[in-house]
């Protein structure tokens, strides 16, 4: 950052105090250093990223107002923005508290042991001044002794703990830098010229912090030079990685120069253990995701977030690009920089294309209209979601796998070449889907509009079979698990099964079940009855011959008795169409196969077994 911008005086400035973390509340003063008259205030109802109305005013309370040490009136104009009744170009004081009580990347948390918030969470935005210097005092509790701080914003008199003034160039840059507080574990390396840092709270005394600190090297500049080649330069000057361990989690947020990332403590590498846990290969696609936003959403971006609204929902169509292309290239570039092997690769492959498969919404709703809907479909999530819409995650990361696979086809590029050129037609700015088409016409010199309407804006079936067979790569199907054959989603709970959702076009849906059923048994045709505990006891007590059974499930504490006609089959046949519900991927072609996943790329380590990413 600029020595320019360490000296600028910032137009608003917040002191952010984590006084008694036992009352989980931060304590906030803003000073608005030229207000204008009647000085609108508001905070954020959603963060960028994160596509839900979150509602952060609900956590904030006690708020008042000065100007020139006498108390001012405060009118509220709704939920979440209010009116300082102050004279103009006169510093403003705003005192306020913000309860801290969330566990994951997208808020604020505060309690004896660590804290953690965004700007969006704690920083009223003085409304006309978003575009001036902001500045943060970030003090340390008082109660509790050897706290630290870390933030990717730019430092102007900070202590070696980290704690002092920061300053940001706007509000969008402040609110876009969280801030991690606690004793963590903390590590530098530097990727391709640019230095990093990575701080880990939570873990336990077996964690292998070296190995993190290398593979995250690793999968830092494989992304540098994915976008700017061996000698370019890198978007950003500087990166910071707030890793937060908890018993059973898994969840990050991207930043312009940070990511806020949350695993479950059995994930991480452990001291003198070759073999790293299942879960490691999900933490390392996280770190990989995230990364790739730092050009791929931060900085290249829909034309709908150029200038993002925090008063309301941002809508577009593009997110199907933003996150899908980077879930595609999350575990892509694990491959690359030889991480993960063509085998485990392969299995993440799969698991998305099941996913998608297994999801009748696939064919209620395109992924562009999925990504419209977010707001309120994809983070609003019910017991009808698998029905009714597909994530633009998993089947965007499969739009991505088919352009690609056909661009290479094509023979004259690749989307290697077009999320580059892409860059660099938008200057890593604001783009539309005309954008992408533009460049996948300039490069190829084919128009693919046909192929994005069809993959894109229908619920057409994409050609997975064809193009990754063009590639080496055989799709077959393979042995559907019980619950999909039925057309379920349960929990299991060893004294019956709970159905969570019924798929439909399912025999389940046939048969009457509804989520929230309890399977408790079932009954034979000879009138025998039997207990169940899983799912796979109905094929046990049932038999292999059996066409028909009656389910007893309970139902708001009625017991009914629901006509279940059993699935003959076990291989992944749709219901409502060919293309199978569950395949599996094999090489048949290596040759074919290598200049897909790229074996020129260095030379990998000790395999590892994969957990693929939810």
């Amino acid at each position: 950052m600029t020595s320019s911008l360490a000296t600028a005086t910032p137009a608003v400035f917040y002191r952010v105090e984590p006084t008694d973390p036992h009352t989980h509340l931060f304590n906030v003063t803003m000073v608005v250093t030229r207000p204008a008259e009647d000085q609108e205030l508001a905070l954020p109802v959603w963060i960028p990223g994160s596509y839900l109305v979150r509602e952060f005013s609900k956590n904030l309370q006690q708020l008042a107002a000065q100007q020139n040490g006498k108390p001012i009136a405060l009118q509220q104009l709704d939920k979440h923005r209010w009116i300082a009744q102050c004279a103009k170009n006169k510093p403003l004081t705003l005192t306020y508290q913000v309860a801290a009580y969330d566990h994951s990347v997208r808020t604020a948390w505060l309690d004896a042991s660590r804290g953690f918030f965004n700007g969006t969470s704690v920083c009223l935005r003085a409304v006309g001044l978003e575009d001036k210097p902001h500045g943060i005092d970030i003090a340390p509790p008082t109660r509790i002794k050897g706290w630290q701080a870390a933030t990717s914003l730019t430092p102007v008199n900070v202590n070696r703990a980290g704690f002092g003034t920061y300053i940001a160039t706007n509000y969008d840059e402040l609110v876009d830098c969280p801030v991690k507080l606690g004793k963590f574990w903390s590590a530098k390396f530097t990727a391709c010229g640019v230095p990093h840092r990575i701080v880990v709270a939570g873990a336990a005394a077996s964690f292998d912090g070296e190995r993190l600190l290398a593979d995250t090297k690793r999968i830092c500049e494989t992304e540098i030079r994915f976008w700017h080649g061996d000698n370019g330069k890198a978007v950003h000057s500087h990166y910071l990685f707030m890793l937060n361990v908890v018993d059973d989690g898994y969840g990050g947020l991207e930043h312009k120069t940070s990511t806020a990332l949350i695993c479950g403590r059995r994930d991480l590498p452990r001291i003198g253990e070759k073999a790293a846990p299942e879960g490691y290969n999900t933490l390392l696609g996280l770190i990989s995701h995230e990364y790739f936003h730092t050009w791929n959403v931060k900085r290249m971006r829909p034309a709908e977030f150029a200038r993002y609204d925090y008063n309301q929902e941002n809508y577009t169509e593009l997110l199907w690009f933003f996150e899908g292309f980077t879930s595609y290239y999350d575990d892509l570039l694990l491959r690359r920089a030889g991480l993960i092997d063509h085998a485990t690769y392969l299995r993440l492959i799969t698991k998305t294309i099941n996913q998608v498969q297994q999801t009748p919404g696939r064919q209620v709703q395109s992924v562009a209209e999925a990504s419209f809907d977010a707001w309120v479909k994809y983070y609003r999530q019910d017991e009808n979601t698998p029905n009714s819409t597909v994530s633009y995650y998993t089947k965007g990361s499969l739009v991505a796998l088919c352009l690609d696979l056909a661009l290479r086809q094509h023979g004259k590029t690749t989307l290697d070449d077009v999320m580059r050129g892409l860059w660099q037609r938008t200057k890593g700015g604001p783009m539309s889907q005309d954008d992408v088409l533009a460049v996948l016409q300039k490069l190829s010199g084919k128009d693919w509009s046909a192929e994005l309407q069809r993959w894109v804006h229908s619920t057409e079936e994409l050609p997975l079979k064809e193009l990754l067979a063009s590639h080496g790569i055989e799709l077959q199907a393979d042995t559907t698990a019980t619950a999909q054959r039925l057309g379920l989603r349960v929990q299991e709970s060893g004294s019956g099964v709970n159905v969570k959702v019924v798929l439909s076009g399912g025999l389940a849906e046939q048969a009457g079940f509804m989520s929230g059923d309890e399977w408790l048994g079932i009954e034979l045709a000879d009138g025998e009855a039997w207990r169940m505990g899983k799912l796979d006891d109905l094929a046990l007590y049932a038999g292999a011959s059996a066409k028909r059974v009656t389910a007893i499930v309970s139902r708001d504490r009625r017991l009914l008795k629901l006509p279940l006609q059993l699935p003959l089959q076990k291989s992944g046949a749709a219901s409502n169409n060919d293309a199978p519900d569950t395949v599996r991927l094999n090489v048949g072609n290596a040759d074919l196969a290598k200049h897909w996943l790229r074996e020129d790329q260095p030379t990998q380590p000790p395999q590892r077994q994969a957990k693929p990413k939810v």
